[in-house]
């Protein structure tokens, strides 16, 4: 007890005095997660509780880089320590201002924002890791080659993946963490990719990397953080949960975030989370965590105490502010950007593709059927029906790959740009030959993650059901597979149209790698479009392909 309290007293007589009774440091984190290259304001917006009316929703325009920058220098101004940092999943899954010129565009703007620091999201690696190390680190697209209106740099941010290892080599594809510090005293920003990264991407676009465990790899990290001396730890993760109230609040959350802050060591003070879509501001296990929605409608600021004499955060809080259309100006740097890349996209952006009656949802009913699903399958098919482009019986795509509604506005009139959105991966099509056997053994892939199903969308004349009380592995009833109404024949080999992400096996469907006589066709987007120009005006017909027993 003597030595304890001599050193105590040593350690204290080390401190200057005016240390000892300075006031906390302020630092604000300006946080965003799942960009998603909307430069321009998604058309959805942001649903939010009505302040008038807690009982009903109202819809806000939010969103976009131009508002995005403005909001951002707003909530910097005026501080003497601010960072802007990012929780994964700027790009990929883009619309096609970004996605056709491999989402440089948004790496461009968020560079000039003045984003510091990314942890690297699962939609990262949709090209691949060299195409990932490409956005870090610049040059022309090995491919395509340089198309933009310049060179492109590369981020002058910076990716981090400290649960992403090579392999090979035991260590980091990026680097795991980054300390700043801010009127002397540090702070470490940790960034990791979810663990189940290695699930839900391409598998060949990974090949040779291991995704590791979040909160395993976030410990490990804490002592050489402390032997440099850092107390203040911040992590940015690409994962997250579901809430059931507003985007400022976070009652009932639920999700992987929940068990991964707790097992955290206790040295980790504030995480910024994603992945899941949703805004919150919780306190988990003592941490602040917060999300920030989805493509760029919500800027997150959280704010910091730091004590001069631990080092460490002693205070933490935080706001979702709506990216509000109405209220922001648009950034100027950020609106030549747009308009240079759009001189190039433009003329291809806006070709009319034909119309709709009405708007095409992608949300699926009880079954897990979809009317845009079961157009967008049903146009796979018909690319690739003739015996020349695969010779399908049978098209399936995965509900992941199909990212939004086709709106139906007053016109009714719909341009490439909005069927590129809604399946933005630019997947090609590949068409090859399943056993009726395999085929059943695929569906019932589904559910591999029975908290998530991924119910595939198939398109006319097949048809199966499904019973939810059956287990696992069990919930297919092969006397319903049918195609025309004739029942599937285990033995027999059909031809089957799948994207390449699953053909791959991408999304856990492992049984696709066994399709073999494979034929390689054209783009998904590609395909909706030439089915739109021949079948226009499309209307929604009530979903009926897959149905559902209990």
């Amino acid at each position: 007890m003597r030595l304890a309290a001599a050193l105590a007293l040593l350690l204290a007589c080390a401190v200057p005095a005016a240390a000892q009774g300075a006031a906390p440091v302020e630092l604000r984190l300006v946080a965003i997660n799942d960009f998603h290259g909307t430069l321009r304001p998604d058309p959805g917006g942001i649903r939010i509780d009505d302040p008038e009316d807690r009982t009903r929703k109202v819809t806000v325009a939010a969103g976009g880089a131009e508002y995005m920058a403005t909001l951002v220098r707003q909530l910097r101004e005026g501080r003497r320590n601010t960072i802007f940092v990012a929780a994964g999943d700027l790009i990929g899954a883009s619309p096609l201002l970004s996605a056709m010129f491999h989402d440089e565009p948004t790496i461009e703007a968020m560079s000039m924002m003045g984003l510091a620091i990314a942890s690297v999201g699962n939609h990262e690696f949709d090209e691949g890791t060299d195409e990932l190390l490409r956005m870090q680190n610049g040059g022309c697209h090995p491919v395509d080659g340089c198309q933009g209106p310049h060179p492109f740099e590369g981020a002058k941010f910076h990716y981090l993946a400290a649960s992403t290892i090579v392999t090979a080599t035991g260590k980091s594809v990026l680097p795991p963490y980054e300390v700043r510090e801010f009127e002397g005293i540090p702070v470490a920003f940790i960034g990791l990719t979810l663990k189940e990264s290695g699930q839900i991407v391409a598998p060949a676009g990974i090949a040779g990397l291991e995704f590791r465990d979040e909160a395993e790899t976030v410990n490990a990290l804490i002592p050489e953080l402390r032997a440099r001396g850092v107390e203040a730890i911040v992590v940015l993760i690409h994962e997250g949960g579901d809430p059931a109230g507003d985007y400022n609040e976070c009652p009932g959350l639920s999700g992987p975030i929940v068990d991964i802050v707790r097992k955290f060591d206790r040295a980790v003070d504030v995480v910024v989370s994603g992945h899941t879509h949703r805004a919150y501001v919780c306190n988990i296990d003592g941490r602040l965590v917060t999300s920030g929605d989805k493509f760029g409608t919500l800027v997150t600021a959280i704010d910091l105490k730091l004590d001069p004499v631990t080092r460490d955060v002693v205070g933490a809080k935080a706001e979702n502010v709506i990216v509000a259309n109405a209220s922001l100006a648009k950034d100027p740097d950020q609106t030549a950007l747009i308009e240079a890349y759009d001189r190039l996209a433009g003329p291809i952006a806006n070709r009319p593709a034909g119309a709709v009656t009405q708007t095409l949802s992608r949300i699926p009913n009880a079954a897990g059927e979809s009317v845009l699903g079961d157009i967008i399958a049903d146009a796979q098919l018909a690319a690739t029906t003739n015996g020349k482009d695969g010779g399908a019986v049978i098209a399936v795509t995965n509900p992941g790959g199909i990212r939004t509604d086709i709106a139906h506005r007053q016109d009714g009139r719909v341009t490439f740009a909005e069927l590129f959105a809604s399946q933005p991966f630019r997947n090609q099509l590949v068409t090859l030959t399943l056993t009726g056997r395999q085929l059943r053994q695929m569906l019932e892939q589904q559910w591999l993650d029975l908290k998530r199903p991924r119910i595939l969308q198939v398109s006319h004349g097949f048809s199966y059901a499904w019973d939810a009380a059956r287990p696992f592995g069990e919930r297919i009833l092969p006397e319903r597979m049918t195609l025309h109404g004739k029942p599937i024949d285990p033995d027999t080999g059909y031809r089957v149209t799948l994207n390449d992400y699953l053909a791959g096996g991408g999304d856990g469907f492992t049984v696709a790698r066994l399709g073999n006589l494979r034929q390689y066709g054209v783009y998904d987007a590609d395909a909706l479009f030439a089915f739109f120009r021949v079948n226009g005006p499309i209307s929604p017909l009530v979903p009926s392909r897959i149905v559902r027993l209990n």
